[in-house]
């Protein structure tokens, strides 16, 4: 490796002291999970040193602590403002007043504005609770944190202080025997399946008619919308208690006595008027900026001004909305009346908690990090906002096994079975479904599956006659075999007018082991054979190992399927699109279809842009799907994609397990592996050169030097984060396309987050300076400015502006012209691009790749950033190092940051409950 002017030989961590520019945020500062800004990162993952609730620290995006970055997306404060938090944090500052519970107003309230600092305020992507010492006061607080009228510290204040009714204490009573019996499972006294069979099952208070309506879970969540989605029960998924989880009224005739709780709070005093005009009079009202009308009416329904006038913590529902400002606003609307304790406070709270973890990549958290996080929130009584949560539905309540090493595993059929450790998890219906679905279709698509004959079975077939014979061929044709076998398959593509549909192809067992032999690799020919015999495969393998799908993709178009691969950008389909034409080289001159076509977008082949389409009923009309950059698959993306599958599809999983895991919650692949749930293909191709070389030992916990003739790649050492912008602008700008030959549009900055001194933002305005200075008189845009543009919360597109006109910014987004709306340019969907963070680099390759490490963002350093980071270039790669030790302790000891989800223990369990059936049979 060389330094700085690409000559000599420094190996990284050794040479840069740490620097002193103001604290920069973390990677996963900004994370999608549906609530993300779209022009965020998009992600609250591995990068980052902030904790969403549930990890060390136990409360959600802490990172105020021991120097720890905190989640949150950028720093809604001035770029030059010093960071509230440790070094390396990019808290977002909360408006004026919000500490002392004063109205949010303007855009320091977190209202979308046309700046770079609208990005994460506008779309809530700060993962944050208040750490230890920096609490903010609730409104109307005072030093014990009462609200004023308030019976004691866990009741709900009033503005008349109502007269609690015997249906309300009852649900008290009810809610109070499930937290304790919370509690007693945590701590050892009960069984966890005495918690779940013996505690009492609470009626669901009525809620006032101005809330809007929530879906409550019917006895544990149900799979999302397609027909081939196949339901769990609540004991096969370890699904929500049915004592947490309310049946939305099932227990509760229409006729029961009304909720008592918090008395309607006083109206605005400007009359609500309908739809957005309505809201819109309710924020001003409340001193929060008119801009989060159209954002509340949306998230509220169209009551929403009604909604808000009767609880004012609704507007914590509303993306990029922080609990100090929805105190603020909640003060001004209801005066004395608002204090801490008040229930719709708290039930609120444990809603935003639960969104922010999913934001740091969460599916659920435990029960005692919670109750932590809302103690930090100044919440009098947690346990008591927690049981009401439980007793509303308003939260999920799962257990889930704790895998003990070294603990056998009981033998099925015991008699007296063993105890096995469990930890309560809560979480929010949407991801308990989206994890339940995607556990239910992965073990459906193996159970579904339909073993290929055998040879000797087709040697059989042949003395038998031929019209059984035929049913094993790949050619459909007449005969009653191959009519049972098109009744019993699943359709392949909707018929036209009177034509029976098409006989799905079944390739022989023979035709299979053919393909395999023909394969490129050994590697290539173990993954054929795995995806013939099983309807589910995870393979493995860094970037040289993406041509083995492809092979696999090109075997089974060669037998008749319908076989696609589908990756998590557009510069990884046209990678993919250039390995499957190498594997056909012939297509064209058979009169083949273009192999390239069998390349296509995860989003792309979702909303049936590219790929087969969808026959008559949803699912995708092929036969084998193989999914590139598995890790980046989200949970809510997955649920979609495994519900779109037809029973007997092959789905083939493959990714580098080194990568950052998904922008969303949930981490699919690396559950999927560690269950050993279906067959894994590792590859043995490696990745050649010395980029190669060093991502590889970092994968094994290693950073090592290594030779780098061509200077493939460059160490800079650097002392502080103004010389790390400096000497970045100098690389890209002249080092590399003067040294190397590759010009400044081909490579691409990559840096730990968007704040900061060294963050996106400090680096973006710095190239700008250099490469297309400008006014940026199309919303801070100029044409000829790289972008990167956000279409939905964890996708990135890289892209240059070519233009503006009234419909919004023009943009050429690798040859595709792309209109953004000027709403979403001024909602932060679209930002510069020519530095970018490791999460919006994933599934992108460029040439030549700049990766800036300043010393004061070593706390989102995590082997798996850094292995992302660097594996970005193709034939370059500099590192701009400033961490110097930081670095190579990443690299060693911490893998990635820890997420809670639910995915594992249910491929679990339903490995059990299939093995079940057969150890009695």
């Amino acid at each position: 490796m060389s330094t700085d002017r690409l000559a000599g030989e420094t190996p990284p961590g050794q040479e840069a002291a740490p620097g002193t520019a103001e604290a920069q945020t973390p990677e996963d500062a900004t994370a999608p999970g549906g609530a993300a800004a779209p022009g965020d990162d998009a992600t609250a993952n591995e990068g980052a040193a902030a904790e969403a609730p549930g990890s060390e620290a136990g409360t959600p995006g802490s990172g105020a602590e021991a120097g720890a970055p905190a989640a949150g997306a950028e720093s809604g404060a001035p770029d030059s403002a010093p960071a509230a938090g440790a070094a390396g944090s990019e808290a977002e500052a909360p408006a004026p007043g919000a500490d002392t519970g004063a109205p949010l107003s303007g855009s320091e309230a977190g209202a979308p504005d046309s700046g770079a600092e609208a990005d994460a305020a506008a779309r809530g992507a700060e993962p944050e609770a208040p750490t230890a010492g920096a609490e903010p006061e609730a409104p109307g607080a005072g030093a014990e944190g009462k609200a004023p009228g308030a019976g004691g510290e866990g009741e709900a204040p009033t503005p008349s202080a109502p007269t609690e009714s015997p249906a309300s204490g009852a649900a008290k009573a009810t809610a109070d025997a499930l937290a304790a019996a919370v509690r007693a499972v945590e701590s050892g006294e009960r069984s966890a399946a005495s918690f779940f069979n013996d505690a009492p099952r609470p009626a669901k208070p009525a809620t006032p008619a101005a809330t809007p309506a929530k879906a409550a879970p019917q006895g544990g969540p149900a799979g999302p919308a397609p027909e081939v989605a196949r339901q769990r029960t609540a004991q096969q998924t370890g699904g929500p208690a049915p004592q947490g989880v309310p049946d939305g009224g099932a227990t509760g005739p229409a006729a029961a006595p009304a909720a008592t709780g918090p008395a309607p709070a006083p109206r605005p005093a400007v009359p609500a008027a309908p739809g957005v005009e309505g809201v819109r009079q309710v924020l001003t009202a409340g001193g929060a900026p008119e801009t989060l009308a159209e954002q509340a009416a949306e998230a509220l329904g169209e009551r929403a001004a009604e909604a808000l006038s009767e609880d004012p913590w609704l507007l914590l529902g509303v993306p990029g909305v922080r609990p100090e400002q929805a105190d603020g606003f909640a003060r001004a609307l209801l005066g004395a009346a608002c204090g801490p304790g008040d229930e719709r406070r708290a039930q609120a709270l444990v809603g935003w908690l639960l969104e922010q973890a999913a934001l740091a990549g969460h599916s659920a958290l435990e029960a005692a990090a919670l109750r932590a996080a809302l103690a930090q929130r100044a919440v009098p009584d947690p346990d008591d906002a927690l049981q009401s949560a439980i007793a509303d539905g308003a939260v999920l309540v799962f257990q889930d096994a704790i895998d003990e090493p070294g603990r056998a595993r009981p033998a099925t059929g015991d008699d007296e079975e063993e105890e096995q450790p469990v930890r309560i998890l809560l979480g929010l219906d949407r991801f308990a479904m989206a994890e339940e679905s995607v556990a239910d279709g992965l073990a459906r698509l193996l159970n579904t599956f339909e073993a290929v004959a055998e040879p000797v079975q087709d040697t059989a077939s042949a003395e038998a006659g031929d019209d059984t014979t035929a049913a094993a061929e790949p050619v459909a044709g007449d005969g009653t075999a191959a009519e049972e076998s098109a009744a019993a398959a699943p359709a392949t593509d909707a018929p036209t007018g009177d034509a029976p549909a098409p006989r799905p192809v079944r390739p022989s067992a023979a035709d299979w082991e053919a393909a395999a032999a023909a394969a490129p690799s050994p590697s290539a020919a173990e993954l054929i054979r795995a995806a013939a015999h099983s309807g589910l495969v995870a393979h493995t393998g860094a970037e040289a190992a993406r041509a083995e799908p492809a092979a696999l993709i090109a075997a089974a178009r060669s037998l008749g399927l319908r076989a696609f691969g589908a990756t998590h950008t557009e510069n990884g389909r046209r990678r993919l699109a250039a390995h499957l034409t190498e594997n056909t080289p012939d297509a064209a001159a058979t009169g083949s279809a273009d192999p390239a076509t069998a390349a296509v977008t995860v989003s792309g082949l979702l909303s049936g842009r590219e790929g087969p389409g969808r026959d008559a009923d949803g699912a995708l009309a092929l036969d084998l799907l193989v999914v590139l950059d598995a890790p980046q698959l989200d949970l809510e993306t997955a649920a979609l994609l495994v519900e779109s599958l037809t029973d007997g599809t092959r789905l083939v999983l493959s990714g580098d397990p080194g990568v950052l895991w998904s922008a969303g919650p949930g981490r699919l692949f690396a559950d999927l592996l560690a269950t050993r749930f279906c067959p894994q293909i590792a590859s043995r191709t490696p990745d050649f050169g010395p980029i190669g070389e060093l991502v590889s030992g970092i994968g094994i916990g290693e950073l090592s030097q290594v030779e780098a003739p061509g200077k493939e790649v460059v160490i800079v050492p650097v002392r502080d984060a103004g010389e790390a912008v400096h000497r970045t602008v100098q690389l890209v700008a002249d080092s590399v396309p003067r040294a190397l030959g590759v010009p400044a549009d081909h490579t691409q900055v990559i840096t730990v987050g968007h704040g900061g001194a060294a963050g996106t933002r400090a680096l973006n305005a710095a190239l700008k300076e250099r490469l297309n200075p400008g006014p940026g008189r199309f919303g801070g845009f100029d044409p000829g400015d790289r972008v990167a543009y956000a279409p939905a919360p964890g996708r990135t597109v890289p892209g240059t502006v070519t233009g503006a006109d009234a419909a919004g910014l023009h943009l050429d987004c690798d040859g595709s012209a792309v209109v953004v709306p000027r709403e979403q340019v001024g909602a932060g969907a679209v930002r510069h691009g020519w530095a970018l963070t490791a999460h919006q680099a994933a599934g992108t390759r460029w040439p030549a790749a700049v990766v800036v490490l300043p010393g004061d963002a070593t706390g989102g350093l995590t082997r798996a950033w850094v292995y992302t980071a660097f594996s970005r270039g193709e034939r370059h790669l500099s590192v701009v190092q400033g961490a110097d030790q930081a670095l190579a302790r990443a690299v060693a000891e911490v893998p990635v940051k820890e997420r809670t989800t639910r995915l594992r223990s249910l491929l679990q369990q339903s490995v059990q409950t299939t093995e079940e059936p057969s150890a009695a049979g």
